[in-house]
């Protein structure tokens, strides 16, 4: 791991918002990496929100509108498929979950031509939380994305409570607890921000009180909270409802057990994992989840261990200062679940944008970022530029499916990454900002 001091945290701040702005589309849609096979092309909306969220945090307004207007061009052109979906539920007829919006879409905002675990509700309610918090944030208007809001929200208000994968694409026959977190933190902050009013807000109400109920009343065991529905197992993304997603009082006994389990059950040296029985990449530590630990202890006063997933989170940058979404050291599996993967799409994702807009928010949270320049810019629309739109047919954005990352009784095609991390620098007074 790299040692990290105040002026490397200085530096991987600058280095983190400068990439993630760099590599955002004119569109304005986040690639999820920029050079791993399976997510070029591609922005996820969860992703793509906690991305903007995290730039909207450290000053990038720009680039954060830029991401939602492209959220909100998509979802308008998606109009006749969100009735569709609307419609059928309130008929009591709700329609497959192939006829569902896809997580992720193409930079025009076209959905994928290939295979995926597409199915997720997260991204939607992520995506209306993340845009309020921007507008009350740097003052913005919402009526902006007012038309976009109002379809999200009848989408989730019709189908918050039916199956589907999680943030890790995994398990799509289970109710998630994240992903009903997510989903609660959106329906709340349209509603008391009123960005939606009339029947709509009380829709919205209503259900946000029935996810509200459902997380209490099934999505806790032995005093935290739980990876889905009827599970006892942890999931390390659980730490986001108590920040930055506010869903769940830190501070309260909820909030406590849950922080306390997930350092007691998915901590090792440092870094989270995602959950005990993970496959993917052969189970490492991942940046983003301990930045969102990290959330969690600030909001609970604990400045010291928020400081100290900071540091984790950088400590995992290469020497270029790029973080990975994930690292090896500790594996939950055996290495054999690692070649697999690389096999199938390369070395781990890195640069993962996720991974640095959390190293970006806990940044913020714990007031270490420098001012930015007022004169932030949107994604560049000079057609010279590198960031350009891949279209559905470019070959850098396409790929066979990938092996499963379901939990098998018997051999399955998954794997490791090689360790991301930098050579050890030389040490500096570690002075706590």
């Amino acid at each position: 791991m790299t040692t990290v001091t105040v002026h490397r945290r200085i530096d991987l701040v600058e280095r983190s918002r400068q990439l993630i702005q760099d590599l955002q589309d004119p569109s304005g849609a986040y690639p999820a990496s920029s050079d791993f096979s399976a997510y070029q092309g591609y922005c996820w909306f969860r992703d793509g929100s906690f991305i903007a969220d995290g730039m909207s945090a450290v000053g990038a307004a720009a680039s954060a509108s830029a991401f939602f207007d492209w959220c909100a061009r998509v979802l308008e052109a998606n109009r006749p498929q969100i009735c569709q979906v609307v419609a059928a539920a309130r008929a009591g007829r709700p329609l497959p979950d192939r006829a569902m919006l896809p997580a992720r879409f193409h930079f025009d905002g076209s959905p994928g031509r290939d295979d995926w675990w597409d199915f997720q509700l997260d991204g939607y309610g992520t995506w209306l939380w993340a845009v309020v918090e921007h507008a009350e944030r740097h003052r913005l208007d919402l009526a902006r994305w007012r038309e976009a809001i109002e379809l999200t929200t009848d989408y989730l208000v019709s189908s918050w409570d039916r199956p589907c994968y999680d943030w890790w694409e995994e398990h799509d026959d289970e109710i998630h607890i994240s992903t009903l977190g997510c989903v609660l933190a959106g329906l709340k902050a349209v509603v008391a921000r009123s960005a939606v009013t009339g029947e709509r807000a009380e829709q919205a109400r209503s259900a946000a009180q029935a996810v509200e109920d459902t997380i209490w009343r099934q999505g806790v065991a032995d005093g935290h909270l739980v990876k889905w529905i009827g599970s006892q197992e942890l999931d390390g993304s659980l730490s986001a409802l108590l920040a930055p997603l506010a869903v769940v009082d830190p501070n309260s006994e909820l909030g406590l057990g849950t922080v306390a389990a997930l350092e007691d059950q998915l901590l090792a040296d440092g870094g989270v994992y995602r959950f005990r029985a993970d496959t993917f990449f052969g189970g490492g530590r991942w940046p983003l989840l301990t930045c969102f630990l990290g959330l969690a202890r600030q909001a609970q006063g604990d400045r010291r261990g928020a400081l100290d997933c900071l540091d984790w989170a950088g400590g995992t940058a290469t020497p270029s200062g790029d973080l990975p979404e994930q690292v090896d050291g500790g594996l939950l599996l055996d290495r054999s679940w690692k070649q697999p993967w690389i096999d199938r799409w390369g070395a781990v994702a890195t640069p993962l944008l996720w991974s640095h807009a959390m190293y970006l928010r806990l940044a913020a949270a714990l007031d270490l970022v420098p001012p930015t320049d007022p004169t932030d810019s949107a994604p560049s629309s000079d057609p010279t530029s590198s960031r350009r739109p891949v279209s559905p047919d470019d070959p850098a954005s396409s790929r066979h499916p990938a092996p499963s990352r379901r939990i098998q009784s018997g051999p399955v095609d998954a794997a490791t990454t090689r360790s991301r991390t930098g050579p050890a620098r030389t040490a500096e007074t570690e002075v706590e900002a």
